[in-house]
């Protein structure tokens, strides 16, 4: 796809302009952002940082509401004045100063500097699933070693494994993928996943979903308890009673539980502290 088809698909991603902002307004946010990025004060940069904080270039493209800069993987400026680590076997559950929410894998941490809401960009190692919220004023930026990958509001998943390989898959929404040095740009669609490692990069699809074909509602529960790490008690004369049904991988645990309560007219407890779900 050649620049011209690119920058047009992109744009179209952004469903409403954002509000106009006056010649003194647009010279004031450049006096800050030249103040914040080129500081003489002493920051914690990667060393590459260092670099990326002398070459990069913006544009506000104010009429689409649409950023764009020489290559986004080479902006990475990180302040690690944040850090949130997970040392535990367990998912650890994060919400953002923004209020976008995040679910850290084990050993996985990532960091963020204190302007989050107005500069949201954040830097993760490990692996981790976001549910951004949507805010048109100010892409959301996840760095993982060499990529970048840019949106306004969407759910997907980073992870990085021992051998430094990268995937992001995009479950709601659009994102943008940039590798550091690369001018190529890639936007994944709902169900495709970026893989990057040896400086190669491929676009693929996975699914989304995972399907219950007339099983047993014990395997819904099973399913639950697995991958939500929450326990589910059910009446034993419905443990036996077939469902067919279609969850996303991703799915909000209540909204399955709301589901299955519905289907089974069974009044249902979600108990945080024990991380328990009673059926009855």
């Amino acid at each position: 796809m050649d620049k011209e088809k690119f920058d047009e698909e992109f744009k179209k991603l952004w469903e409403e302009s954002p509000l106009s902002h006056s010649d003194s307004e647009k010279e004031a946010s450049w006096e800050q952002f030249h103040a914040k990025t080129f500081s003489e004060k002493k920051r914690k940069f990667k060393p590459w940082h260092l670099y990326a904080a002398a070459s990069v270039l913006l544009f506000a493209l104010i009429g689409t509401g649409i950023y764009f800069n020489q290559n986004s993987a080479a902006a990475n400026i990180v302040l690690a004045e944040n850090v949130i680590e997970n040392t535990t076997s367990a998912i650890k559950y994060v919400v953002l100063p923004d209020s976008s929410k995040v679910e850290l894998g084990p050993n996985s941490k990532i960091s963020f500097g204190n302007n989050f809401a107005l500069n949201r960009k954040i830097e993760i190692d490990g692996e981790a699933y976001f549910n951004v919220k949507k805010d048109k004023q100010h892409p959301f930026q996840v760095f993982c070693d060499e990529t970048t990958t840019t949106v306004l509001g969407t759910s997907f998943t980073v992870k990085e494994s021992e051998n430094k390989q990268v995937t992001v898959e995009l479950f709601e929404g659009s994102v943008q993928m940039n590798v550091k040095g690369q001018s190529q740009k890639w936007i994944l669609k709902p169900g495709e996943k970026f893989t990057y490692g040896n400086q190669t990069a491929s676009v693929s699809e996975f699914s989304r979903f995972i399907d219950f074909d007339n099983e047993k509602l014990s395997v819904i529960s099973h399913y639950i308890e697995e991958n939500y790490g929450y326990k589910v008690n059910i009446p034993k004369e419905n443990l036996d009673q077939k469902i067919t049904i279609r969850i996303n991988k991703r799915e909000d645990l209540k909204t399955i539980v709301q589901l299955l309560s519905e289907m089974y007219n069974l009044n249902f407890e979600i108990n945080e502290d024990l991380k328990q779900i009673t059926f009855q």
